[in-house]
């Protein structure tokens, strides 16, 4: 099926698309047709109405935000779009981020969350603040869009006696997966939201709406530090850039993924890999009703033995994965 036009008439929320991953993902979803709400923190010491200006103009001092320079890149290419000021780690501004998608455009189809920070540090030296911040920003960001995006599309099922049109797509990453050591508020926050994703998931399905999640891996403010050594090819595209995740994201908006559900998949660089679920790798059985400390260290002792040191739950592979 063709995808161009895909999200004519619908309608998506993008989180922390001022730049970055976020306004690749926005400037995408318009492309592909969609409205969008374009949400972002305003600038240090502005402070800019939720909503304001609408998806007719801009001006103030709204225009000088990262959220309505994107939806002002939007409206020049003639999409319609609305800039959202507001932490969506509160839960007020959360719920008039999807007030707003609603009450200007009339529809909620597609949410991508993607609003995020680092704070890294070894566990060791990270301050209560630092993990804070990061697991409210990550994963209660994640909690407050979905939830009120859930309520209206259960709401919506309801009155259409039927499934309705909807598409999550969250942002996990691959320091999840890996165990990343400098980063475990990051880490713990991005296997949360991996959690969120295959509960609603399996909680939305069947009033017609998808929930994936995406470990991108992209050049950004946010990982300037990160990707510091991996420098830019004189010739050709930068496999780190966030177009290469945009897509991605596009596809899974779009109808002709209504059958994707629960699944996290990686992206950079030309490549989309599909990660499997956990799988048992051993079970061990009591000879008796009960295990004792005795009997396990009979069992397991001797497993891990025989097992890599290095072999644990953190799947470190995917940090080599390529095109080709």
């Amino acid at each position: 099926m063709s995808v161009q036009g895909c999200l004519q008439g619908r309608t998506a929320v993008v989180t922390g698309a001022g730049r970055g991953l976020g306004r690749a993902e926005a400037l995408e979803l318009a492309r592909l047709g969609a409205r969008v709400v374009v949400n972002d923190v305003a600038v240090s010491g502005t402070e800019v109405p939720p909503g304001r200006p609408g998806p007719g103009g801009g001006g103030g001092e709204a225009s000088a935000t990262p959220a309505e320079q994107v939806a002002a890149e939007i409206r020049a290419a003639r999409g319609e779009a609305v800039a959202h000021h507001g932490d969506v780690a509160d839960f007020e501004r959360a719920r008039e981020l999807i007030r707003l998608a609603l009450d200007t455009f009339g529809s909620l189809e597609v949410l991508v969350n993607n609003a995020g920070i680092l704070r890294d540090r070894m566990v060791f030296s990270m301050t209560e603040e630092e993990w804070d911040t990061v697991v409210r920003v990550h994963l209660k960001g994640h909690f407050n869009t979905t939830h009120f995006a859930a309520a209206h599309w259960r709401e919506a099922s309801k009155a259409a006696g039927g499934p309705v049109y909807g598409r999550i797509v969250n942002t996990s990453s691959e320091a999840f997966l890996a165990g990343s050591p400098g980063q475990p508020n990051y880490a713990a926050a991005k296997g949360g939201i991996v959690g969120l994703t295959t509960s609603t998931a399996g909680a939305l399905a069947k009033y017609g709406v998808t929930v994936n999640a995406i470990c991108p891996r992209a050049r950004t403010r946010m990982t300037e530090d990160v990707f510091k050594d991996f420098e830019v090819p004189a010739d050709g595209p930068d496999p780190l850039a966030p177009a290469h995740v945009s897509p991605l994201v596009g596809y899974l908006a779009s109808p002709a993924a209504a059958r994707v559900n629960g699944q996290l998949l990686v992206v950079h660089g030309g490549m989309v890999a599909l990660l499997e679920r956990p799988r048992v790798a051993a079970k061990f059985d009591t000879a008796k009703d009960v295990f004792t400390v005795e009997e396990l260290d009979e069992q397991l002792t001797p497993f891990f033995a025989e097992r890599s040191a290095q072999e644990s739950f953190a799947a470190v592979e995917v940090l080599g994965l390529k095109k080709g």
